[in-house]
């Protein structure tokens, strides 16, 4: 979030017990070797961070001081006076529960100057990290005035600034006093890397993520040139995706000497690949960036990653000190996307749709290709998932060369079908040029009822899952007649949630959708009927997309209307969509998915609403496991992935009783 977002406030609730720590990254207007002055918009930067709750404000490099001193860094008056700023920026957080970072030069006993990174917390200096990397090349020069913090171990006993470390290797832990007791986070550990540490080929930071840091803070002082903006924000971007971290990053602004060069202020905040925040650059003024950085889903993602898991450790790290907690957090700046698995940025959606269509059609194509298949036969029923697996059919027989009169498909009419579905059905044959073979199913149910001895007017389960399994059969059947591969077409929400017949529209040769989520469903179909669709198949398309999403296995109303609507038994796909992103790619607990759901959905749903299907999730996607320990074969498109055989492994007897009863508990 920027810094001047409005915080979202939950009353009584307190974000840290779900893992959040808000940080501040700040680049004030900086008075080139004038520490007094430097101290004071520090100090005033920092109590504005304060009153946010701020658990961590973090400045630039060698803002103490500034950056651009040159030759004055070896000044007596400039060292004492950075002395004497240093101790009293360390006072101002005398009380706070927020730790601040500043950079600054420090002079070693054995008279080195480095530069460094200091932690202030709780009135006193808690120690320094000191600059390991120092680049001396092209408008570059840090040789000339400091020496490399590489190696450096030095304990300082200073009757000013306190007893405290000044080495690399070191870690620094924020504890967390939350009182629930569901709550997985106790403390925060952080680590500091200054400017070219990143930069350089083996950074300090990625040894301090693997020593235990969450989060990885960089004082950085790096100049404006053209695209490099760009290069920074991606190696920022991919040192949290390697190392699993959060990272804040801070860089002078402006106001630095601009005889040679000109220091845009680039604050920039980074989550496991992902950038959360950045600020813009060139203001005068000073910028500031507030985050909320997700701690809790930080430990979830390195514990579910092998490769991290299995790097070598480093020894000779140590947690320095442990800070006082930080403030409560009774707000959360953090915005999550209410459609998390579709983006929200115009280009990266034309870029997502072509490259899921791909994945998906190239695996069905190398899947027809394994066997003597000759054609893909596909059940269609003129709802979403069958069009775009009707839709991926098509590309995997162009992948290969292969005429449309490859692909089979079949539409099966039964007790609940609408003449509305079946018309598009039609439509989308006829606007694509497949021919289109009809099998009725109704005879066929009524006799396999009649022989259970069950009555035809009882519109029970056996009534619905007898229409899914002849038609199942239909499909399988029809497929050894033509030598074809049963395409699937159910999706990755359907089978969170179990809404699928077993062995019924469960089963398939190959499932094209099985790693695409209801509310992608919509929108690939959509891109479809926009960008490649002729006109009268952007017709039908469109027609399909204004068609309420049902199984259509109970009898139509009397205006022939849709009876049986899936958003009305089990609940909107764009809530439970939500909520499978956020358990199965965030590993969220129920009342952190519910605390982040209440404010997103402002609007649309209200906190019961939000909480009923909340609990309904939950039950479905903890019984229904059974059906997806034995899917067949499909894509994985994304992140989330239920497949048994790679992503999702559960028992199926797991219980969610428990899980329920913490939901029941939620004060709406």
């Amino acid at each position: 979030m920027s810094h001047d977002s409005v915080p979202r406030y939950t009353p009584g609730m307190d974000f840290r017990e779900l893992g959040y720590v808000r940080v501040v990254a700040c680049s004030p207007e900086v008075a080139i070797a004038f520490p007094e002055r430097n101290a004071e918009r520090i100090a005033a930067e920092y109590e504005a961070a304060c009153g946010k709750h701020a658990a961590l404000v973090l400045f630039p490099e060698l803002s103490v001081t500034g950056y651009t001193c040159e030759d004055l860094f070896a000044s007596s008056p400039l060292l004492a006076a950075n002395r004497r700023a240093l101790a009293q920026l360390a006072r101002s957080t005398a009380g706070r529960g927020t730790v601040m970072v500043v950079g600054a030069p420090w002079w070693l006993a054995d008279g080195r100057l480095v530069n460094c990174a200091f932690v202030l917390a709780d009135g006193r200096v808690c120690g320094a990290v000191p600059k390991t990397a120092l680049p001396n090349h092209g408008e570059f020069y840090e040789k000339r005035w400091f020496a490399s913090g590489a190696g450096v171990n030095e304990a300082v006993g200073d009757a000013e600034l306190g007893q405290f470390i000044v080495t690399a290797r070191q870690l620094f832990s924020i504890g967390l006093d939350s009182s629930n007791e569901h709550s997985s986070i106790d403390c925060v550990r952080f680590a500091l890397e200054v400017c070219e540490d990143l930069w350089a080929p083996q950074a300090t930071g990625a040894a301090a993520a693997l020593a235990g840091a969450d989060l990885v803070l960089n004082p950085s002082a790096s100049n404006e040139l053209v695209a490099k903006a760009d290069y920074r924000r991606d190696l920022i971007r991919m040192a949290s995706a390697t190392r699993i971290c959060g990272y804040l990053y801070a860089s002078s602004g402006p106001s630095e000497s601009t005889k040679d060069v000109v220091f845009g202020g680039h604050l920039v905040a980074a989550e496991n690949g992902q950038i959360i925040g950045e600020s813009t650059r060139f203001d005068l003024g000073g910028a500031r960036l507030a985050v909320d950085f997700d701690v809790e889903k930080l430990r979830h993602d390195r514990a579910r990653n092998q490769t991290f898991a299995a790097a070598p450790r480093p020894s000779d790290y140590r947690v320095t000190h442990t800070l006082a907690d930080p403030p409560a957090l009774q707000s959360l700046g953090r915005v999550y996307a209410r459609q998390p698995f579709v983006p929200d940025d115009e280009q990266e959606l034309d870029a997502r749709a072509q490259e899921i269509l791909a994945i998906q059609a190239t695996g069905l194509a190398r899947r027809q290709g394994s066997a003597p298949i000759e054609t893909l036969v596909i059940g269609v029923s003129g709802g979403l998932d069958s069009t775009l697996a009707f839709l991926v059919s098509l590309d995997a027989l162009a992948q290969q060369h292969l005429p449309a009169e490859r692909l089979h498909a079949i539409t099966m009419p039964g007790p609940g079908t609408s003449t509305h579905t079946l018309e598009s059905v039609r439509a989308l044959a006829g606007a694509t040029g497949v021919t289109l073979r009809e099998i009725p199913i109704a005879a066929a149910v009524a006799q396999h009822l009649s022989d259970l001895g069950h009555d035809r007017e009882a519109h029970d389960v056996v009534f619905e899952n007898a229409q899914a399994r002849e038609r199942t059969q239909v499909l399988f059947d029809y497929a050894n007649k033509v030598k074809g591969l049963v395409v699937g077409t159910g999706d990755l929400s359907e089978l969170a949630l179990g809404w699928c017949t077993f062995n019924a529209d469960h089963m398939a040769g190959y499932s094209v959708n099985a790693g695409v989520p209801k509310t992608l469903i919509s929108y690939l179909v959509r891109w479809y009927a926009h960008h490649r669709a002729s006109e009268n198949l952007a017709a039908v398309l469109e027609r399909v997309l204004a068609t309420p999403i049902s199984p259509e296995l109970l009898p139509p109303g009397d205006d022939d209307a849709i009876s049986q609507r899936t958003e009305m038994l089990i609940g909107p796909y764009e809530l439970h969509d939500f909520f499978l992103h956020h358990y199965v790619r965030n590993g969220s607990s129920p009342e952190k998915i519910y605390r982040i759901a209440v404010p997103t959905f402002a609007g649309a749903y209200d906190a019961g609403t939000i909480k009923r299907w909340l609990s309904v999730f939950f039950s479905r996607f903890f019984s229904q496991q059974f059906k997806r320990t034995t899917l067949p074969p499909g894509p994985k498109v994304g992140s989330v992935s239920l497949s048994p055989r790679g992503d999702w492994r559960m028992p199926d007897e797991a219980s969610a009783e428990a899980l329920i009863r913490t939901i029941d508990l939620l004060a709406d």
